[in-house]
């Protein structure tokens, strides 16, 4: 018998909720497409961030789903990428040593490595757990 994963945390996606208007709980759930447009359009002009509210469930659902557990919290990853990023600190934690230091010496590349952590941090957590 399979048990689900617990990849993600509804815990987690509320408090990325908060700041859903940019669409920040639509990236950390791994919907970088409506991230994005929740980002231009300040979550649908506030009403698909109001109705996101209803749906983090099923968003938590559907990541547990679709992404694998592992040694490496996908939650502390993206607080680590959303506090300290610039800093590079979460490419530290993952073991990226390399791309840590960059991102510490260059103010993650300028910001242009964080736009690129947004959209991929959940597919590079997925593929050092396996």
């Amino acid at each position: 018998m399979n048990l689900p994963n617990n990849t993600h945390s509804k815990t987690m996606g509320y408090f990325t909720w908060i700041f859903g208007f940019m669409g920040a709980h639509r990236f950390y759930y791994g919907k970088q497409i409506t991230g994005a447009i929740w980002f231009c359009t300040f979550g649908l002009l506030g009403i698909g961030w109001i109705i996101d509210l209803f749906l983090i469930p099923s968003m938590d659902r559907e990541a547990d789903h679709n992404y694998l557990e592992g040694p490496y919290s996908y939650s502390i990853a993206w607080l680590l990428l959303a506090f300290l990023g610039v800093f590079g600190i979460h490419r530290f934690y993952l073991g990226k040593w390399p791309t840590g230091i960059l991102y510490l010496l260059s103010g993650g590349l300028l910001g242009m490595g964080l736009f690129y952590d947004l959209w991929t941090l959940n597919g590079q957590v997925d593929e050092l757990n396996r």
